[in-house]
C-alpha cells in the first residue's frame, strides 16, 4: 500500500455522505489497509453541513486531518465544495457534484447562492472534477443513490477498484430492495469519470 491517503466527503444532511463514506472505509478494511474516519454532522437534519474523514493507508495515526492535507474531496453538493477546498493538498483531487441546495440564509433572502462556484473552484491549484451525479440517479430511478454514483467516481479516480468487491460491500451496506439500484449507481459512478 502506498502512503496514507486522505478523503473528505463534505455536503448537506440527508444526502448519504456517512453511508458513502462507511462503504468507503468498510472496504478498504476489507482489503487489509489501516483505516481511520471521524463524522462531523452539525446541523445536518436542518439541512445543515455534514464531514467525514476516511484516511488510509499501511499505518494510520489520527483520522484528523487539517487544512491543506486532504488527497481527495468529495463534494455532494457545490457550495460545500467552494466551503472546504481549502483541506485539499496543492495538486489534490477534487469531486463535485453539479447540484446546488440552498442554504437557510439563501432561502430567507439574506445572501445569494453564488452563480460562480465551479469558475472559483477552477482557480484553486486542483485536479477537478465536476459530475452530475443527482442526474444520473435520476436516470437510474432513484434520485437518492447520488451519492453511491459518486463513491464509484472516487474509487475509480483513487485507484481503488481492483482493491476490493466494491459491489460487495455497497450490496451488504444497503437494504435489500435498494441493492440493485445501488449497484448500478456505483457502476455508474465508476464509468462517469
Amino acid at each position: 500500500m502506498a502512503p496514507t491517503k486522505r478523503v473528505m466527503f463534505a455536503g448537506v444532511g440527508g444526502q448519504g455522505i456517512l453511508l458513502a463514506s462507511r462503504v468507503l472505509a468498510e472496504g478498504l478494511i476489507r482489503a487489509g489497509v489501516d483505516v481511520k474516519s471521524t463524522e462531523v454532522h452539525g446541523m445536518a437534519q436542518r439541512g445543515g453541513s455534514v464531514v467525514t474523514q476516511v484516511c488510509f493507508g499501511e499505518r494510520v495515526y489520527s483520522p484528523l486531518v487539517g487544512p491543506g492535507a486532504i488527497d481527495i474531496l468529495v463534494s455532494l453538493e457545490k457550495l460545500e465544495a467552494l466551503r472546504y477546498v481549502h483541506f485539499l493538498k496543492r495538486n489534490g483531487t477534487l469531486l463535485v457534484n453539479r447540484r446546488e441546495i440552498p442554504s437557510l440564509p439563501v432561502l430567507t433572502g439574506a445572501v445569494t447562492y453564488p452563480r460562480d462556484i465551479e469558475e472559483r473552484l477552477a482557480s484553486f491549484p486542483v485536479s477537478l472534477c465536476v459530475i452530475d451525479a443527482d442526474r444520473e440517479a435520476e436516470r437510474l430511478g432513484n434520485p437518492r443513490v447520488m451519492n453511491v454514483v459518486l463513491l464509484g467516481a472516487l474509487v475509480r479516480l483513487a485507484g481503488l477498484a481492483g482493491l476490493v468487491d466494491w459491489k460487495e460491500v455497497v450490496a451488504e451496506a444497503v437494504r435489500p430492495q435498494y441493492r440493485e439500484v445501488n449497484l448500478r449507481a456505483l457502476d455508474a459512478g465508476m464509468h462517469l469519470v
